[in-house]
């Protein structure tokens, strides 16, 4: 019999400042198992937090600077349209004509650069943002969520050891629902389908044998040696078939690494 396992892993480095797997214990999905030391990424958050707050008052400064320069440049370009206007009819001169066409190109020039230096700001201040985000999804994942419910197999941490990001600290699994790897001959492989529902009996005590419902979820492609450690009530096949049944265990009958039989039911002679 063997369990469907999951082995957890810590998500972000740092100490693990608390870690409530222990084996033979059962877990919730949903619940906090460990917690990792996250107060380097909090002071991050914040000095990051801290610029982006900086970067977004300096994109304000600038569109106000901008508001400015742009009523400047239109009362200036008023002006030199003034100006050309007497340039014209010669009622201005030439060196009147060139300033005033300076002060309001001046202003356009001025206008251009902040309009520069506040979309650099912005950048900054969206590069602030993913920063920041990325950082509360590293704080977030601090905490070790189990993954499912069952019952933890192994550990591989304690509380106040260093882990690194992707280092195993614990094994859990289902064991409400086991899977049986069996073998069939060749000759037995017919009389197998996936879905089709067989009788696993096991030994429970010097009474005799449990019977139990499984369904057949896997049958393999490709024939092998039969096993070392598999015992048939045959002689031992050249080749075998390996083959998954699931088996439910709500009562808990069933244990990890337990031998057990499998029973097909009686193929229909052919007409």
């Amino acid at each position: 019999m063997e369990a469907i396992d999951v082995v957890v892993g810590a998500q972000t480095t740092g100490q693990l400042e608390s870690f409530r797997a222990s084996e033979g214990t059962r877990l919730a999905a949903g619940e906090v198992v460990a917690v990792v030391d996250a107060s380097t990424l909090d002071l991050q958050l914040q000095q990051i937090a801290a610029q982006r707050t900086a970067t977004a008052s300096r994109v304000d400064e600038v569109s106000k600077q901008i508001s400015v320069l742009e009523t400047q440049a239109t009362i200036a370009r008023r002006a030199y349209e003034r100006v050309r206007r007497l340039h014209d009819v010669q009622a201005a001169t030439a060196q009147q004509l060139d300033q005033a066409e300076r002060d309001y190109r001046t202003l356009d020039g001025q206008i251009e650069a902040a309009a520069a230096q506040r979309q650099t700001a912005s950048r900054e201040a969206a590069s602030a943002d993913a920063r920041v985000a990325q950082i509360r999804d590293q704080i977030a994942k601090s905490s070790v969520t189990n993954p499912m419910g069952g019952t933890v197999l192994a550990t591989y941490a304690k509380a106040g050891e260093f882990v690194q990001t992707g280092q195993p600290l614990y094994k859990i699994a289902s064991l409400d629902t086991l899977e049986l790897r069996a073998y069939v001959s060749e000759s037995q492989l017919a009389r197998v389908k996936i879905g089709q529902t067989v009788q696993i009996s096991v030994d429970v005590s010097e009474k005799g044998r449990q019977r139990l419902p499984g369904t057949v979820i896997w049958i393999s492609s490709q024939a092998e040696f039969t096993p070392t450690p598999i015992e048939t009530r045959d002689e031992r096949s050249n080749l075998v078939y390996a083959i998954k049944v699931r088996v439910p265990n709500r009562e808990g009958l069933l244990k990890i690494g337990m031998p057990a039989d499998v029973q097909f039911a009686a193929m229909p002679p052919a007409s």
